[in-house]
This record gives structure tokens, C-alpha cells and sequence, in this order.
């Protein structure tokens, strides 16, 4: 079977997806990213991106690659209108909420839980940025991907299991602000995932998890999945 996604790792949380014609940004931190590579520091033409939350560290180029390109914007519905009001027009943005699902160029985007915080700095200020979340693309294939956003482990992660069925998780495991690789890999058991992408690791001095660490935690909760140890602008395929 002709494998049509493309998955690159841009450092941190942020990933660049391709997907036929069409690419799409997954919480795209770049410019200011000390860990995205430079050939991934400028963004390409995009025609959509997903939010997880308002944080920065996963929202900074969002506003830029959407009015450069007219990219739709996925994101909470209360943290749109900070994003109208930074020049995002009303026909791009994509303000949905938990359980939603919406089609985003032929992919099934459907919006779930994520336990963290969202608020959006702005001018000095905390702006409400609604609830954090993750993201699970349902592609034509059938390929499925969950896309944590920050969070920590929460036992409704059984729930996406049971409800989709991912093939590959994304998930966070820094620490500190986030679930570490032990949290990680307990996590990929009750996802009963077969590959896992560590994401949101060494980018500060307080993301101190490791992938190592993470596929010790795999045998400790004898969850059998595979750790897809990846370099910043590593691309993978499925």
C-alpha cells in the first residue's frame, strides 16, 4: 500500500504533517524553537493548524502561518477569538470543542480531553483560552494518530482507546510540566498503542525525560509498543 503521510518532527510539540497535496501544522513553535532545525524554522505553506492549547511554547507561529497563507485554525473555541482579534479571519478559524469532530481537508479531526492549562499572554495580560486538548486524525486510510497536546496521564485515556483506536500516540514526556516517561508509559498502556513519539523533551532544562527512560517504563508496565526515537526534522512515514 502506497503510504500517503508524512510526519516531521519539528521539536518540541510541533510536527509538520503532509498528507497528498495538502500539509498541516500540529502546535507549531519554530521561529523561537531552540530545538526546530533550520529548515524547519521557516514555515512551509500550510493549509491548516491545529492548537492544542494557548501556551507559547505551542502557539507561537499560528497566527503568522495563517495569515500568510489563509491556513484554517483548529483550535478551543474560546481561544479563537484571540486569535480573530490577532488578524485570523472569521472564514479560516475552526472554533470547536471537546468531542467535536470536523473534517480538516479529508481528515476526521476530532477534539479530546487533555488535563493541563490554557491561558494566552497577551500584552502583559492572562487571557482564558478555554480547556487544553488533544487531537485524534482519522485519515482515509483508516491510519489513526493521537496527538496528546500537554497533558498529564488520566485513565479516559481507556475511553480513546476503546473509541479509536490509535495507531500512533504523540505524547509529552518532559516532565515538570507535563507526565514524564513513567506517567508516558503507563499512559501508552491504557492507549494500547503500538507506536508511541515522544514529544515536549529537552527543549528546556525542565524537560529532563528521555526516550531511553520511556522504554524502561514500557517493560516496567510490560506495555508492549514500540518508541519511535526521533531528531528534530526526522520524518517518518505510514
Amino acid at each position: 500500500m502506497q503510504k500517503s503521510l508524512k510526519l516531521t518532527w519539528c521539536g518540541h510539540s510541533a510536527f509538520r504533517l503532509e498528507h497528498h497535496d495538502h500539509t498541516l501544522y500540529l502546535d507549531p513553535f519554530l521561529s523561537h524553537n531552540p530545538l526546530t532545525p533550520p529548515q524547519e524554522k521557516k514555515p512551509h505553506k500550510a493549509h491548516a493548524v491545529l492548537v492544542s492549547h494557548g501556551h507559547i511554547d505551542h502557539m507561537a507561529d499560528a497566527v503568522p502561518i495563517c495569515t500568510k497563507f489563509g491556513a484554517k485554525l483548529v483550535c478551543m473555541v474560546e481561544a479563537s477569538q484571540f486569535y480573530s482579534s490577532e488578524g485570523v479571519k472569521p472564514d479560516q478559524l475552526v472554533a470547536m470543542n471537546l468531542g467535536g469532530t470536523v473534517d480538516v481537508l479529508g481528515i476526521q479531526v476530532t477534539m479530546v480531553q487533555a488535563f493541563h492549562s490554557s491561558g494566552i499572554e497577551s500584552d502583559g495580560n492572562m487571557i482564558y483560552g478555554g480547556s487544553p486538548v488533544g487531537f485524534v486524525l482519522t485519515f482515509p486510510s483508516g491510519f489513526r494518530m493521537y496527538h496528546s497536546g500537554d497533558t498529564c496521564v488520566f485513565g479516559d485515556m481507556r475511553l480513546i482507546a476503546e473509541l479509536y483506536k490509535p495507531d500512533l500516540a504523540l505524547l509529552p514526556i518532559g516532565g515538570y510540566y507535563t507526565m514524564g516517561p513513567r506517567e508516558a508509559a503507563y499512559a501508552c498502556k491504557l492507549l494500547n498503542v503500538p507506536e508511541v513519539l515522544p514529544m515536549h523533551f529537552g527543549t528546556f532544562p525542565a524537560l529532563k525525560g528521555t526516550p531511553q527512560e520511556l522504554e524502561h517504563h514500557l517493560k516496567e508496565f510490560s506495555a508492549s509498543c514500540n518508541v519511535l526515537n526521533l531528531k528534530p526534522g526526522d520524518t517518518i512515514e505510514r
